[in-house]
């Protein structure tokens, strides 16, 4: 038997398995991330706003905005008849009539694909809206667009982020109110559950044009994957509020709209931000 043949076999069946076996490995996904339905004990954390009146509300979904983030939204407001929800695309925003809407929401996903969806004439639109007393709500990406330390971001909020590595992970982290947060959420026991996944790390920015942010809520606990920075999230601010021109600005760093026992939050966030700006009539 020729010695050379059996090593050829196996050099053979050897090139086969490698890269089937660097195939399978490229396949292999990471397991769904799953939110506790008990997160928060199967308990309503954050109370509902207890003043309400009818407003009008767009919700961007477009480029950074995927559908399930607008309805995750979208559902945490449907038990508030008072709410007219409507979805606007980027062309809506650049378009937008500022008289027409109380409030804007901008919901999980990219700050950077949001902006580029809504293009320069929605950034502008958005930053007239608000200063002329409309309220902004932004949620994880949106929360990243309202920023000040980006060339795309709206420039809205005196805040800037701590690191650039913003891919952070997911997680659900422990948040605890300060005490202007237990007079902005009401009676809320610290600390409690929210999702995060991958918002900012917010640190104050350095504009004198605009007031500083009020802080609601600090992280307890971090998560920090892919190379992120350690260390820097426990204390940093969650969820902040802040005056813009005559409008308000709110903005949440993880996900309370689809946290068990929070879904209350962005409700009280959306009745707040609409502050005193009279509400058009529905059609």
């Amino acid at each position: 038997m020729n010695p050379i043949r059996p090593l050829l076999f196996l050099f053979l069946l050897l090139g086969w398995l490698l890269p089937l076996s660097a195939q399978d490995r490229g396949k292999s996904k990471t397991a769904p991330f799953v939110i506790p339905p008990d997160a928060n004990g199967m308990k309503t954390i954050i109370p509902p706003p207890s003043t309400t009146r009818k407003l009008r509300v767009g919700i961007y979904q477009g480029p950074g905005s995927p559908q399930g983030g607008v309805d995750n939204v979208t559902s945490v407001l449907k038990p508030f008849p008072q709410v007219t929800v409507e979805v606007l695309g980027g062309a809506q925003v650049a378009a937008l009539d500022i008289s027409a809407y109380d409030v804007l929401v901008f919901p999980g996903g990219s700050g950077s694909g949001q902006s580029k969806g809504i293009g320069e004439a929605g950034q502008k639109k958005v930053r007239e809206f608000v200063k002329s007393g409309g309220g902004y709500v932004g949620i994880c990406g949106g929360a990243y667009l309202a920023c000040s330390n980006f060339s795309w971001g709206l420039g809205i909020l005196n805040a800037g982020t701590v690191s650039n590595k913003w891919q952070r992970g997911q997680a659900m982290l422990d948040c605890e109110p300060t005490p202007a947060g237990q007079t902005w959420l009401g009676d809320v026991k610290a600390p409690f559950k929210v999702r995060y996944h991958n918002g900012p790390i917010l640190k104050p920015a350095t504009r004198t044009d605009i007031p500083p942010y009020d802080v609601l809520t600090i992280f307890k606990t971090e998560v920090a994957e892919h190379g992120s920075p350690a260390g820097i999230q426990v204390g940093s601010p969650a969820q902040v509020t802040a005056p813009f021109g005559k409008g308000r600005v709110f903005i949440s760093s993880p996900h309370p709209e689809n946290t068990p026992g929070l879904e209350n939050f962005i409700p009280r966030a959306v009745f707040w931000s609409a502050g005193g700006k009279s509400s058009p009539p529905a059609d």
